[in-house]
């Protein structure tokens, strides 16, 4: 009878456990859909004011039925928007192109074959980014003035590398201290060149790392906008420049505001579902051994 009874009330302790761990999840899940609602909304809102008049993008209490337009777009390629979207596209792919190639070997020489006093070029290259680039701007544009450099892509390259290239150093080096010393071991043993080791081995097995270190180093060089306010004028500003323009304290803006904003997201956007894939398996590498 007390085994019975014993028995009985482990069943039922159980089974209140699986209530309030259910009731927990269910919470847990409410709570992620609300967090994750609100940071989606003001993206949503851009684009219903995007396809909206401006006297309905102004609106108050804010109209969800209204009459769908593509005026605003037009607007956006009427007023010179391709040719800033091409400065983006060139600033911001080429130096991340640059930047991967210097901070794989950098990295490599960080973890794998790590250098006398590596922890120190480690703190080097954190230290860099501790300075505001509004502390720096004035040398930097000297700089660029002696060199003709203003106005220029070129100048926005340079300084995109040299913005991104701790960040990304860092990140590929946290990619490549998880790859199994074995591997490695067995690739020396069998004659592998550093080269072959490198390109060969590392390389494959890191390359969700690199894919991800790539898409945060192009987001963080196509929203860039003090060095390109302060290094260009005419010739080659980008799409955050662009987006200024269209602020005016005279007339009704916010929708063509949107349409032009929403263009500008476009290619982030289109750059993180294409690497979706390879953007998770690189946040997530080394979490679970």
């Amino acid at each position: 009878m007390s085994t019975r009874t014993a028995t009985e009330r482990i069943v039922v302790a159980r089974s209140r456990r699986r209530r309030r761990g259910s009731r927990f999840g269910w919470i847990l899940t409410t709570l992620t859909w609300v967090i994750a609602l609100l940071i989606v909304f003001p993206f949503v809102w851009m684009v219903i004011t995007a396809f909206k008049s401006e006297v309905d993008a102004v609106t108050y209490p804010p109209k969800l039925f209204f009459e769908p337009t593509l005026d605003q777009f037009r607007i956006a390629f009427e007023n010179n928007f391709l040719p800033f979207l091409q400065n983006s596209i060139t600033a911001s792919v080429v130096s991340v192109i640059i930047v991967i190639m210097l901070a794989l070997p950098a990295a490599y020489s960080l973890s794998i074959r790590p250098i006398r006093r590596w922890k120190d070029v480690l703190f080097f290259l954190l230290s860099t980014r501790m300075l505001p680039i509004a502390g720096a701007i004035i040398p930097i544009y000297l700089i660029a003035v002696q060199l003709g450099l203003v106005d220029q892509i070129i100048i926005l390259i340079i300084m995109y590398t040299a913005m991104n290239l701790p960040l990304a150093v860092w990140l590929i080096r946290s990619f490549m201290v998880e790859i199994p010393k074995e591997v490695l071991e067995a690739a020396r043993v069998d004659g592998a060149s550093f080269f072959q080791e490198l390109y060969r081995i590392v390389l494959p097995m890191v390359a969700p790392g690199l894919a991800a270190t790539a898409l945060l180093c192009f987001i963080f060089s196509w929203n860039e906008f003090f060095l390109a306010r302060s290094l260009t004028s005419v010739q080659a500003q980008t799409v955050p420049l662009y987006l200024v323009g269209f602020i005016s304290t005279q007339g009704l803006f916010l929708a063509k505001l949107s349409a032009a904003s929403l263009l500008a997201t476009l290619p982030v956007v289109l750059a993180g579902l294409l690497a979706q894939k390879q953007l998770v398996r690189g946040l997530s590498l080394g979490a679970i051994k």
